[in-house]
């Protein structure tokens, strides 16, 4: 084995670090930019497991909005009751209208009712920090700004979703849109036309970056470590496959070309390592790789979520987990999904 083969490696690993440093944090203000204009619009559908842990987060912040304006789609649960309970008000729109999607038309009909002159849209299951909404405000950006939450990670199923999170935060940081929260002036949200203009898309955020981008409104995201939290698929592996396959490989054409080709070199080289321990006699050397790699790995995991220290050493089972949901994704695109309740076209 030539020493070529080792430096396409160390080559292909540096892409991971690439991808890192685009998880760094701007400048804050450290003063708080009038939390009284702010309109937060939840859109929820079967949400009353979640929004006890929002709202009461938004109850607890330093930082008070104008209103917290939670938009019930069609919930079979007690969302409404839970939303009043926390001093929510709650807006029940009218059906859902061909052509649009759930969660496109929850926020655009909370934008149509929020009296704010900034819109903060949150999704349910997400939560703020101690102090995180303050941190939050005090931001220097006059455009739309996003945030990538971190990652709690209760049960060993949910490291699963490591590989997804860092595509999904290496996509949109620091200059796109993450699905989760967004916080941008109503003057510029109309001027792109706002969730009316990406009604039909799961993964709106994409196409509303893009909407942003055409009318000039900069665009600003960061990872939410100590700002906003959150915990995905809680209910089980069957629930993880049906979320991050109703619309992955949509998004992954979404990501912009240099981005991508980062994630395929350092994948490459996450399978390169334990392929070529096992399939070549120089293990030893392959071994250190090996411990490069999970290394990297357990760091890049950490900054985005609290997944286990379990995978410094397995690592391949996540990112096996990932080419398999990605693969499936793709085969079902354009085809039935069932997502809380509703049989939608996967993206």
């Amino acid at each position: 084995m030539g020493p070529a083969v080792i430096y396409i490696f160390l080559a292909l690993w540096a892409a991971g670090w690439l991808l890192a440093a685009r998880f760094r944090r701007p400048a804050m203000t450290g003063i708080s930019d009038a939390p009284s204009t702010v309109s937060i619009i939840i859109p929820a559908r079967n949400e009353a497991h979640n929004l006890p842990k929002l709202l009461g987060s938004i109850a607890a912040q330093s930082a008070k909005p104008l209103e917290i304006l939670v938009v019930d789609d069609g919930s079979s649960d007690d969302t409404a009751d839970i939303a009043r309970q926390f001093g929510a008000a709650v807006i029940t729109p009218p059906p859902l209208p061909d052509g649009w999607r759930g969660k496109t038309w929850a926020c655009h009909q909370g934008a149509m009712k929020a009296r704010g002159e900034r819109l903060l849209f949150m999704d349910a299951d997400t939560w703020f920090e101690p102090g995180g909404l303050e941190r939050v405000l005090a931001i220097r950006h006059d455009g739309a700004l996003s945030i990538a939450p971190y990652h709690a990670v209760r049960k060993t199923y949910e490291d699963l979703s490591l590989f997804f999170n860092v595509c999904m935060t290496a996509g949109t940081v620091p200059k796109g849109l993450v699905g989760q929260f967004l916080l941008v002036n109503r003057h510029h949200y109309q001027l792109a036309g706002g969730h009316e203009s990406v009604r039909g898309h799961i993964l709106e955020n994409f196409r509303l970056a893009g909407r942003f981008q055409t009318v000039g409104v900069p665009l600003l995201s960061m990872t939410g470590k100590g700002l906003l939290a959150f915990r995905m698929y809680p209910h089980g592996l069957g629930e993880m496959l049906r979320g991050w396959t109703k619309g992955f490989a949509a998004g992954a054409g979404g990501t912009p070309a240099g981005t991508l080709l980062l994630v395929i070199a350092w994948m490459s080289c996450l399978m390169m390592a334990p392929l070529m321990f096992f399939l070549t006699d120089h293990w030893h050397l392959w071994g250190v790789a090996c411990l490069l790699c999970s290394l990297q790995v357990a760091w890049i995991g950490r900054k985005l979520g609290s997944f286990g220290w379990l995978l410094m050493w397995f690592y391949p089972v996540p990112l096996l987990f990932f080419f398999g949901t990605f693969g499936w994704s793709a085969a079902r695109s354009g085809k039935k999904v069932t997502w809380k309740g509703r049989e939608i076209d996967a993206d």
